[in-house]
């Protein structure tokens, strides 16, 4: 039995930043994870970008989190606290 994805990451350009980007129109899109670990990394990735960017975890898994744009950061670097 294989795993299901407990975590997403939402992601696009961030609005408040003029960027090639947003200019083609980009809009936000998600993505699933089977693991916080791996929804990190690629949150830093799409941070990297200057992008903005939110997670958290899929229903029915509990305990629910979420993990707003301010907080994004945070959570997905290690070296700050995440």
């Amino acid at each position: 039995m294989t795993q299901a994805d407990t975590w997403y990451v939402a992601f696009g350009p961030d609005k408040t930043v003029k960027t090639d980007d947003s200019a083609l129109g980009a809009v936000r899109s998600t993505r699933t994870f089977r693991s916080e670990v791996d929804a990190k990394l690629f949150a830093m990735q799409i941070l990297a970008k200057g992008w903005s960017a939110s997670a958290g975890t899929l229903n029915p898994h509990q305990p629910k989190q979420v993990v707003g744009s301010s907080q994004i950061e945070c959570w997905a670097d290690p070296g700050l606290g995440g």
